[in-house]
């Protein structure tokens, strides 16, 4: 859907390759611009090529450029002019130092569709300050949904990192709509701080319209979710949301016909007041019998529930493997690369049938400077 649209990706980490991968994804020819000591996520693992660097960074080019030397700077303006949209995730200062601050750079490429991502924005006590994942998780209040006070720790995967780049890719995906009709490129600002917020809207929503504090376990009692242990050893989880009828049935499934006419029971808000209660008693159930057999008989009485997957058991559930979302890649250097492919189906087909692996470091330098007229001497 993107094929001819170049995308420029001065980008470290997740937010500013996450972007440029999903428009990858979408078709765009993604030129990823790394220092001679490359992306630093890409020895996460140890190495140059982990898992945490070719997770975000399929279907693009690496093209290494030295911007301290004339040359290489000017090679980077070269493919900035030749661009669609460019994409970093520097500090706001950064650009400045490579001769591409605003508002220069939309003066020289007025059709450019420039994409900076921050961590906080361009103005305000904290626009100089660094920030990672677990920084926007922090300070945005995803953490207070996440982490128990009593004994606090930082877990799970990154969520600041990707609501922020998906966001990103939402933004140059409008720009360039906008710009098929008006000819004129944009300016976009997306920072972690703001998209983090934006992605839990329910949870500001609860406070500001309703004066709720949201905490653990609040939403997860407003969405009647749960998770249970069965005989097995084997976790289970099941979400009835706000309706009557998944309710019944998995008090049904479970044995307890009886919870269904209990005061504490009733309607939804009652069970949203109970929730911990109700939580117990279907525990002490589901202890009865191993997860197959819980399983099946949820989904006879048509319950949304499903067994808790580590990413291994993921890869082997028979509905992954319908859909063939796993995708494997083929790098002439590095062997088979496989990953979750792009999620989005367009007439029932992936977007990109031959999606490129991620690259080596500076794989596609020469060839793509040459395209650009630019020959390097070979050392």
């Amino acid at each position: 859907m993107l094929e001819g649209i170049r995308v420029i990706e001065l980008g470290n980490f997740i937010t500013g390759p996450l972007a440029a991968m999903m428009l990858g994804d979408l078709g765009a020819e993604v030129i990823k611009v790394e220092r001679p000591e490359g992306d630093p996520f890409r020895r996460a693992f140890g190495g140059d090529y982990g898992p945490a660097f070719t997770a975000y960074n399929r279907n693009k080019k690496s093209v290494v450029l030295d911007t301290s030397k004339p040359d290489d700077k000017a090679a980077l303006a070269a493919l900035v002019a030749s661009a669609d949209a460019l994409i970093d995730n520097f500090r706001p200062a950064a650009l400045e130092k490579l001769g591409h601050g605003e508002p220069a750079l939309g003066a020289q490429h007025p059709r450019l569709i420039h994409c900076s991502i921050t961590g906080f924005g361009n103005k305000g006590p904290y626009q100089n300050r660094p920030a990672f994942d677990g920084v926007g998780q922090a300070i945005s209040g995803i953490a207070s949904f996440l982490v128990d006070p009593q004994r606090p720790e930082a877990f799970g995967p990154t969520i600041a990192d990707n609501a922020t780049g998906m966001y990103a890719a939402y933004a140059v995906l409008g720009a360039l709509v906008e710009r098929a009709r008006t000819g004129k490129g944009r300016r976009l600002e997306v920072n972690m701080l703001e998209s983090s917020m934006a992605f839990i809207q329910d949870g500001f929503t609860a406070y500001t319209a309703s004066g709720i504090m949201g905490g653990r376990l609040t939403r997860i009692a407003r969405s009647q979710a749960f998770t249970f242990r069965c005989a097995d050893g084997k976790l289970l989880g099941a979400h009835l949301s706000t309706g009557d009828k998944f309710w019944g049935g998995l008090a049904r499934a479970a044995g307890a016909a009886e919870l269904i006419a209990d005061p504490r029971f009733l309607t939804h808000q009652d069970r949203v007041a109970n929730y911990e209660a109700l939580r117990e008693i279907l525990r002490s159930k589901f202890l009865g019998k191993p997860r197959a057999e819980w399983l099946a008989i949820l989904e006879a009485r048509d319950v949304p529930a499903a067994p808790v997957h580590n990413v291994a058991d993921a890869l082997e559930d028979p509905q992954v493997a319908a859909l063939g979302c796993v995708l494997e890649m083929n790098h002439p250097v590095r062997g088979k690369v496989r990953g979750i492919d792009c999620p989005v189906l367009v007439d029932g087909e992936r977007p990109v049938t031959n999606p490129l692996p991620p690259p080596d470091l500076g794989e596609h330098t020469d060839a793509v400077l040459a395209g650009l007229g630019i020959f390097r001497a070979k050392a």
